[in-house]
């Protein structure tokens, strides 16, 4: 039976961590190495640049963006920042008066490693700087900036069934440009509106469908997994709200109950610029994979040797997928790339001769490597990549 009872109702309240964590009141260096949640944190703060001077610690400072949540057990959490700290610099870039854009942008533009300074404050002293702010944000302008649209292909496409410990509940299915991110249950689509509410309460939200107390039947689930595709669409509409750590963490995959046999489909790019489409398991191997393409390419094992799976990173970089990192994890995190598929099929051979011996007793071979090396070079240079005579269809 479909229930919508939140799990989230049952857990208790949640504390402050600048009460649990002592503060460091004087300037200090944050560094912050990115996971898989991001970096663990928002920010809020002035949209226009400028601004009155104000005290905290006893120092002056110009408007300082802040850390408005912290994504518990998250990058930021773990390198000691606190909710309410207030940022100066951003990679040693000072950001004292900055908009909440420019902050947002320099994070952004940091990779995999953020180094912030940084002056904490007590929660009083963060009560009396809010304060302090209210008159002057309601009179200007709200802590965020919500005219900045993007289009996000995200959908919804379908539902399916999951049982656990017993218990028979549905999951929506969402989706990044047709490839599979997460699956999520009505509840945690309600524990989002409420995060979302909380956090940009200046903003006026869609509602989302309402709840049922009894089981629904397949219309009816279908009718709501409508209603839940048109609330991601319009709340990722917006920049700031799409980009924030709470919606990156609700479209995160989820270990609670999302099945490890959960069946989806991998693109993967061949050196002619064809693609073959894999339907393996969610959390499979880059060997799995591997294998699942040798057989469905019907690769002998001499031939599967000298080839490997990449990620493509950028239009001139490559990178060898580890035979244990799990290529669909990689391959739903580059939904914005312009390209059908991130993950490649190239070969991992630096022998010249044995390439020539290959070529001559497999055609299949030839024609990779003819294919691969058309791709850097307009003419080839050797003989052994004259393109074959035997055309190969997929």
């Amino acid at each position: 039976m479909d229930t919508d009872s939140s799990d989230e109702e049952r857990s208790g309240p949640t504390v402050d961590s600048r009460a649990l964590q002592s503060y460091n009141p004087d300037i200090h260096v944050v560094v912050i190495q990115k996971t898989e949640t991001g970096f663990g944190f928002n920010v809020r703060g002035q949209v226009s640049e400028g601004g009155q001077y104000r005290s905290i610690n006893g120092q002056l400072f110009a408007p300082l963006q802040h850390v408005s949540a912290i994504v518990p057990g998250g990058a930021a959490e773990q390198a000691g920042m606190l909710k309410g700290d207030r940022i100066l610099e951003v990679n040693g870039i000072n950001v004292e008066g900055g908009t909440h854009k420019q902050v947002v942008d320099l994070i952004k533009a940091s990779g995999d490693k953020l180094v912030l300074s940084v002056i904490s404050v007590s929660p009083s002293e963060q009560d009396r700087i809010d304060s302090s702010c209210q008159s002057d944000e309601n009179s200007t302008s709200c802590p965020y900036d919500y005219s900045e649209k993007r289009s996000l292909p995200i959908t919804v496409p379908s539902f399916h069934w999951v049982v656990k410990n017993e218990e028979k509940f549905v999951v929506y299915n969402i989706h990044m440009a047709g490839r599979h991110l997460c699956s999520r249950r009505y509840s945690e689509f309600e524990q989002l509106h409420r995060y979302l509410k909380a956090e940009f309460c200046d903003f006026c939200f869609p509602r989302l469908p309402s709840k049922w107390p009894f089981a629904l039947r397949e219309q009816q689930l279908d009718t709501r997994r409508r209603h839940l595709e048109q609330y991601l669409e319009k709340v990722c509409s917006v920049r700031v709200i799409a980009e924030s750590d709470i919606i990156q963490a609700f479209l995160m995959e989820s270990d609670v109950y999302e099945a490890s046999c959960l069946d989806v489909d991998l693109r993967i790019l061949l050196p002619d610029q064809s693609n073959v489409t894999l339907t393996v398991q969610k959390d499979s191997s880059c060997a799995q994979v591997y294998r699942s393409l040798q057989a469905r390419l019907s690769m002998n094992e001499e031939c599967a040797k000298n080839f490997a799976l990449y990620e493509m990173i950028d239009l001139n970089f490559d990178r060898k997928i580890g035979l244990s990192e799990r290529p669909h994890a990689l391959y739903i995190q580059n939904y914005s790339s312009a390209a059908v598929t991130c993950i490649l099929l190239k070969r991992w051979l630096f022998n010249v001769a044995k390439e020539m011996e290959l070529c001559k007793k497999d055609q299949f071979v030839h024609r990779m490597f003819f294919w691969q090396i058309s791709a850097l070079q307009p003419r080839p240079l050797f003989p052994m990549y004259l393109a074959p005579k035997l055309h190969i269809i997929w």
